[in-house]
């Protein structure tokens, strides 16, 4: 975070007055440079209270508010930022106005305010105007996924702050501040309260359940996030960048987060080591699993997030990172820009069939943070994401979503009024599981049927069950083409060219894993020429004879009538009839056998009307082989089955 200089403010202010209120200024930026948001908004607050104002103090009481989730507090020093000092305000204060208004149930203004946030970020790319755009409708949204919840009571909240659950399988593990009687006092000050441990819920034969401090993570500092491996033998938490007993600050005096991992030894948690991404620059926090343990989520404002341009305040992307089976890391990959916005995205999960849940105020809702779903099948993400409503979701702060698959219970943290504590924890049964969009990537290739050759130009198109076209793509100089659909519909893919006859293929619903699907498509007009095989060129399906019989059989009259067809087509066209066998038996007998077949071919078209002096036969036997079978060599029956085969070639 950059700290500003009260220049403003100090050329305002009568000389009898500047001391007294310099030193409140300074003391207060001192605190919110270390996020000490709750004692720097208190003076800030007086001095405002006291007639002294400028933009950069508004900035900043409205900010110690907003992180603090006061959103009403919030509202009111936007308010007067915006309407006093409308000139010094980039547009993450129009933005964070919006969402102090939605969180005051005033959503009409908040409307209107994104409306001047997006006109104000039409040129920047913000992905939170772009995703307000593309969802004006996001109140019909939230609506539509509201009420799949039942919320039921957690016993353990305590009159402090209780949050970030974590599924242990047969208890839960979670963060708080509660006071557990202990002589020191750790105070933590960016809102005032103690300082945060682990604590885990487990089974008690006396009591049914029980809550202790976890053993060996825990420090005079803050623990909080965890996320346990699915063997129950590694975890992975959150820690302030603490070593060796002191605070380590960064060159703007923050202290960062960072995560940790510790190993069971011996039924103890031992061995904690922090993560080697780690940063004293910037911050690391919030782990999550996916449900096989190889990938490791979680929040950053590392090189490479979206960062507002008001200032970086709490600002955070999801993250993911791979975990190799010798337990080093690869590089973090970035969730990417339809998940992580230039507001905060953090808090994630990954259920067990997919999904990720995270906390989010850049993405439209109710106010504050809210929890939101999107399917992560494939990396680039092109799903959507999706609002879970209420009652999960509030007007204030909702975060730390956590959900079981098998039983549909959950977890979820939030400080919405009604609450013992500052924050608290809130259980849950989801009875109706979100719809998600389902973007299916097609991809393939569009070639000449008759010659193999990739087919640039070609249109492929995806149509609906109702017939209508729903898009299309054009194939490349390479004849490939990419196209999405939804795969929560049947849909036909189809593709057509000038020149050629379409080709369709139809997929029903499925999973939306990528799929491949190619096309030959045939010609319209098939140009031959002298020694070309008409069976190639018509596509002929394989003539089968019956085990040493030269008869035509009722499949192959099918297609021997295609030749027929083209030859009544063509008056001038004389074609030979060769028929090949396998390598299978002697030599002599199948060139006898070949030499039969090609003799009936030719009986059966004379006796269907064609000339026979437009007609040849001629027999090979196994002489003239298309692959490695030859006598001796094992072969499957389908590779038996190429050798077998009828060529119809023109001779004139």
């Amino acid at each position: 975070m950059k700290l500003y200089r009260s220049i403003l403010l100090i050329l305002l202010l009568g000389s009898g007055s500047v001391t007294a209120q310099e030193r409140l200024l300074e003391r207060a930026n001192r605190q919110y440079a270390d996020y000490s948001f709750k004692p720097a908004q208190d003076i800030y607050q007086k001095v405002v209270d006291r007639g002294y104002v400028s933009a950069e103090l508004l900035q900043r009481l409205g900010n110690s508010y907003y992180f603090n989730a006061q959103y009403d507090r919030a509202a009111e020093s936007y308010e007067r930022l915006l309407r006093e000092f409308e000139d010094e305000a980039t547009p993450d204060y129009y933005f964070r106005y919006a969402q102090a208004l939605r969180s005051t149930g005033q959503l009409g203004r908040a409307d209107s305010v994104m409306e001047r946030f997006t006109e104000l970020t039409r040129s920047l790319s913000d992905a939170r105007a772009e995703i307000y755009q593309a969802n004006r409708d996001y109140q019909a949204e939230i609506q539509a996924n509201s009420g799949r919840y039942d919320l039921t009571p957690f016993a353990f909240n305590s009159p402090y702050s209780d949050f970030a659950p974590s599924l242990t399988g047969e208890g839960l593990l979670f963060s708080s501040d509660r006071d557990t009687g202990n002589l020191a006092r750790y105070r933590h000050t960016w809102n005032s309260q103690d300082f945060l441990d682990l604590y885990e819920v487990s089974p008690d034969s006396a009591r049914g359940q029980r809550v202790t401090k976890v053993d060996g993570v825990n420090s005079r500092f803050h623990e909080s996030t965890s996320a346990l491996s699915p063997d129950g033998n590694t975890l992975y938490f959150t820690r302030n960048n603490f070593k060796e007993g002191k605070y380590t600050r960064d060159e703007a005096g923050f202290v960062r987060l960072k995560i940790f991992r510790a190993e069971k030894i011996d039924g103890v948690w031992a061995t904690i080591e922090e993560l080697p991404f780690n940063s004293d620059s910037y911050s690391v926090a919030h782990p999550a699993l996916s449900p096989d343990g190889r990938v490791l989520y979680f929040a950053s404002d590392m090189p490479g997030s979206r960062i507002g341009a008001a200032d970086q305040v709490a600002q955070s992307d999801l993250w993911r990172v791979v975990i190799r089976e010798d337990g080093t890391f690869g590089e973090p990959e970035n969730l990417g820009p339809k998940i992580n916005t230039e507001a905060r995205e953090t808090f994630p999960f990954v259920s067990s069939e997919g999904i990720l849940y995270f906390s989010s105020d850049g993405h439209p809702g109710l106010g504050g943070l809210d929890v939101f779903a999107t399917k992560l099948d494939y990396l680039p993400w092109k799903g959507s994401v999706q609002n879970v409503g209420t009652p999960v979701n509030s007007a204030q702060d909702d975060f730390t979503y956590v959900i079981s698959d098998t039983t549909r219970e959950g977890y979820f943290a939030s400080n919405r009024p009604g609450g013992p504590g500052g924050d608290d924890i809130y259980g849950f049964v989801e009875n109706r599981p979100l719809q998600f969009e389902c973007i299916q990537a097609i991809s393939g290739t569009v070639r000449n049927k008759i010659t193999n050759e990739l087919l640039a130009g070609a249109t492929v198109r995806i149509i609906d069950e109702q017939n209508n076209e729903v898009s299309s793509a054009i194939t490349d100089s390479r004849g490939n083409y990419e196209i999405t659909l939804d795969c929560n519909q049947p849909n036909f893919v189809r593709a057509s060219r000038e020149g050629y006859v379409p080709a369709e293929e139809y997929l029903s619903p499925s999973d939306g894993k990528p799929r491949v699907v190619d096309f030959y498509l045939e010609p319209e007009t098939i140009t031959a020429g002298y020694g070309d095989d008409l069976a190639k060129l018509l596509q002929l399906s394989t003539i089968y004879f019956d085990f040493d019989k030269a008869n035509i059989r009722p499949d192959a009259e099918i297609e021997i009538q295609k030749v027929i067809a083209a030859m009544e087509k063509y008056p001038s066209l004389r074609i030979k009839a060769n028929s090949h066998t396998d390598s299978r038996g002697p030599d002599a007998y199948n060139l006898a056998l070949s030499q039969r077949r090609a003799d009936s071919t030719v009986r059966y078209m004379i006796s269907k009307g064609i000339a026979p002096e437009r007609l040849e036969g001629e027999g090979f036997g196994e002489s003239r082989l298309i692959n490695r079978c030859d006598d001796g060599v094992p072969c499957s029956a389908q590779e038996h089955e190429l050798n077998r085969r009828s060529e119809f070639i023109i001779l004139e």
